[in-house]
């Protein structure tokens, strides 16, 4: 009986890590099924540009997974039972129930609202290639003159602030930001920053906690008001629920707690990689939700299941940061490098040079979920029949 792997979720993790164990494991020995609810591979670190009108290439997932033998499940993920060793879907024939031998979650992560009143009901958001798209549509409902408000001071909030300014030049953007717009940033990565914003003609409030979205804007926790004829909430990311609902060990946020090779301290049977992990990175620190982090754990993550199976050793290295890049529209961009702990160095590329690498980012990232060994010669092992090794603590 072949041993079944089962990957939940085909984002940047996901997707890497089911191609990666297709090239690591023999077929004879293993079935590997990929579930994700969009039938396309959904490039979410140019979703700003998206909503912003411009046309992304569709990707249909069984097409980017023919011949490797990985079966692609287009469902929706109900609930998982850790400790039955199922997953609930619902998908093109309804409800249905799917065994695994190993799990690999990778569910990724959707807005999260922070209990403020009237995000659901009033604001828009580029956490799905759906809500873009939605967003698209609302946009090309306005009129010159009115005023589009990002809420949130992060990365995602400055790329979407930025493509609809550069796209649509002709409204008013502005941002509200509970902390400060980018203060994290090299000063030489600021200076650039807030010069782009004045030549768009972005309008930043900081220090403006937002408590609550209305039809005509948003009130902060001082009680102002900042009128806006429409709302993009870009204020955080939070993971999808079904991990906290089953009996899998998870963080207060909800995310999968793994040991070092992203394995759940709970479950030996259960990883999780990318958002949905609750992983500990170069210095301790917990990793980052974001794409800088997918890659890695999904090579680390496809290697590590490899290595149990076939009895090889397993890696364990720590994953660190390099750079933290940031796109000002399609001609401009920030890149910060950062050293492995995620701090900022005094290393930074900004301009249409800064724009140039952002774009060879972008186009690597698609590029290794075709490639995932990086084009390294990869033999096929097959699986040996070893104990579970105990699981690591935290």
């Amino acid at each position: 009986m072949k041993h079944r792997i089962v990957v939940l979720g085909a984002g940047y993790a996901g997707a890497i890590t089911a191609g990666r164990l297709a090239k690591r494991l023999h077929r004879d020995d293993i079935e590997i099924t990929l579930v994700n609810a969009d039938p396309d591979f959904v490039e979410r670190i140019r979703l700003h540009q998206l909503a912003a009108g411009k046309d992304l290439p569709v990707r249909p997932l069984r097409k980017v997974f023919a011949g490797t033998g990985v079966q692609v499940r287009i469902a929706w993920v109900d609930s998982v039972d850790a400790d039955r060793k199922t997953v609930e879907l619902i998908g093109e024939n309804g409800a249905e129930t799917l065994a695994y031998d190993t799990l690999v979650y990778a569910l990724g992560s959707t807005i999260a609202d922070f209990g403020v009143l009237g995000v659901a009901e009033h604001a828009h958001n580029v956490a799905s290639k759906q809500a873009a798209l939605r967003l698209r549509e609302r946009l090309n409902e306005l009129v010159a003159g009115e005023t589009v408000l990002i809420v949130g001071g992060g990365l995602t909030s400055i790329e979407v602030a930025t493509e609809i300014a550069e796209a649509r030049p002709d409204l008013k953007i502005a941002m509200a930001a509970r902390g400060g717009v980018g203060d994290w940033l090299d000063e030489k990565a600021q200076t650039h920053l807030r010069a782009s914003f004045e030549r768009f003609g972005i309008t930043v409030h900081e220090r403006a906690d937002v408590t609550r979205v209305t039809e005509d804007g948003v009130v902060t926790r001082s009680g102002a008001e900042i009128p806006a004829r429409m709302t993009v909430w870009t204020a955080g990311f939070a993971v999808h629920p079904i991990a906290a609902a089953s009996t899998l060990t998870v963080s207060e946020s909800g995310r999968i707690v793994v040991d070092a090779t992203l394995r759940s301290v709970s479950h030996p049977d259960v990883y999780a990689i990318g958002d949905a992990a609750h992983a500990a990175g170069v210095g301790g620190k917990t990793l980052r939700m974001g794409c800088a982090t997918a890659s890695p754990m999904a090579w680390l993550g496809g290697d590590v299941i490899a290595a149990r199976l076939t009895g090889r050793e397993v890696p364990a290295a720590p994953i660190g940061y390099n750079s933290q890049c940031i796109s000002l529209g399609r001609r401009d961009a920030i890149v910060q490098k950062v050293t492995k702990e995620d701090q900022p160095t005094s290393k930074v590329d900004v301009g249409r040079k800064g724009a140039r690498v952002k774009e060879l980012i972008c186009k690597a990232t698609v590029w290794s979920v075709n490639h995932p060994t990086l084009m390294v010669p990869s033999r096929r092992h097959r699986l040996v029949a070893t104990p579970a090794a105990p699981v690591a603590t935290v």
